[in-house]
């Protein structure tokens, strides 16, 4: 099989990532930076600075959201899902299909306006937080079109019943 990339609305999934990440930092600096300009500065001054500020954090969401969206690809062999991942630091992960337990489809509010969905593959002895920013399964494909994603889920649970009653289970 050959790589495939993510649904082109993960795009905007990444955008708004870069932006709640990028606003701690940017209420952080603006707060600091505009004392100092208030009280050395004139208006003008101020609103310039403040109109950069948020210029930059576009810009850079929008960097970040199209490298993470070009960075990031998935495979399903004959053995196991391989994903590709990472901007500076690449994550490549194997996942064999005999690990895999269950498969969520997510669709959040982004997911349902731009028509695509997430799939979650939940592997035997992958223990991280399933709440929180930024936690996600082992086998975590953050957007796929929304009938690839229930062809993905019937793929795996074949999978997986194969494997199982090929160990003899019930």
């Amino acid at each position: 099989m050959t790589k495939q990339k993510l649904h082109p609305g993960a795009r905007w999934a990444f955008r708004i990532r870069a932006y709640v990440t990028l606003l701690i930092l940017f209420v952080y600096i603006a707060i600091s930076s505009m004392v100092f300009l208030l009280k050395y500065s004139n208006n003008w001054v101020v609103l310039i600075v403040w109109f950069l500020y948020v210029l930059a954090i576009i810009l850079i969401a929008e960097v970040y959201a199209r490298m993470a969206y070009n960075r990031w690809f998935y495979e399903f062999t004959d053995t196991n899902l391989r994903v590709e991942r990472g901007i500076i630091w690449k994550k490549y992960s194997n996942i064999p299909y005999e690990r895999v337990q269950n498969v969520d489809i997510t669709r959040g509010i982004i997911a349902r306006i731009m028509g695509f969905s997430s799939v979650n593959i939940q592997t035997a002895g992958y223990s991280i937080p399933a709440r929180g920013y930024g936690a996600h399964t082992e086998g975590y494909i953050p957007a796929v079109d929304r009938d690839h994603a229930e062809k993905i889920r019937e793929f795996l649970i074949k999978k997986i019943n194969r494997h199982h009653n090929s160990k003899g289970g019930l």
